[in-house]
């Protein structure tokens, strides 16, 4: 995780960010010290990367890096505003630790695209990552693939409408279907066909950029219906405040890289 310490909304690469509306830095700090103390509690260990001036978005952690078994893939984003990030979490991952890393030569936001289920890797394009991103990360990362394509772009990375709930041989995942192409929906309907299925009401409020450890789920507050689908199938949502983070058009997960074991 990076906090917020510079996060202001000043320009506009999504559909949520409105530079024009005012943003408490300090209520952005409050709710992502809220989110990683909820990771503490539940006994999870957070590693922080120092922010940096003049990036706002580095809070995003997701986007900057996909860590699977020791191997790491880099990120190359799309827009200019954010291209710095990527050499800042390259030095973190190089300092500690992690040899085998990899930057990439496609156009690739990593955690925001990628959604490791333990046994594929799930890859977003439509909007930021680019479809030439998959098969180097199916290289680089030696798992096999799945392309699926966004359609909405208010869903601009898979993980504001897909999240994984359970990896492993037989994962779960939830997700949104409308956010998808028409293909894409059919791929999921058959890899998934018990997956939890969110509504417009939950996406809207980016429900679906949850976190996940096979129990408990981390969820903006808002999410309530998509809360009480995971209660029924005997999770334990956790609900928490990111509405201030959500200007910049990020949640739980945005603000999560996960640095996956296996």
């Amino acid at each position: 995780m990076c906090p917020p310490e510079y996060f202001t909304v000043e320009y506009s690469i999504n559909p949520w960010m409105d530079p024009d509306t005012p943003v408490d830095t300090e209520l952005a700090m409050s709710q992502w010290q809220q989110l990683r103390d909820i990771y503490l509690r539940l006994g999870h260990t957070v590693d922080v990367v120092p922010a940096q001036p003049g990036l706002p978005d580095m809070v995003f952690a997701a986007n900057s890096g996909t860590v699977i078994a020791g191997k790491v893939l880099g990120a190359r984003f799309r827009t200019d505003e954010r291209a710095p990030e990527a050499e800042h979490f390259r030095r973190w991952f190089s300092t500690n630790g992690y040899r085998d890393l990899v930057m990439p030569s496609s156009v690739n936001e990593a955690e925001g695209d990628f959604a490791w289920t333990g046994s594929l890797l799930l890859a977003g394009s439509g909007f930021r990552t680019d479809p030439g991103a998959h098969p180097e990360a199916q290289e680089v990362l030696g798992v096999p693939v799945v392309s699926l394509k966004l359609v909405d772009p208010r869903y601009y990375h898979l993980d504001t409408a897909l999240f994984v709930l359970n990896k492993g041989e037989h994962p779960r995942v939830a997700y949104y279907p409308e956010a998808f192409s028409a293909g894409s929906q059919q791929v999921l309907r058959r890899l998934f066909p018990d997956a939890v299925i969110a509504d417009a009401a939950d996406a809207e409020c980016l429900g679906l950029n949850g976190v996940s450890d096979g129990r408990n789920v981390v969820l903006p507050r808002e999410a309530t219906g998509l809360a009480r689908s995971l209660e029924k199938r005997g999770y334990e949502p956790v609900l928490t405040d990111v509405s201030e983070l959500r200007k910049s058009g990020g949640g739980p997960k945005c603000c999560t890289m996960e640095l996956h074991a296996e």
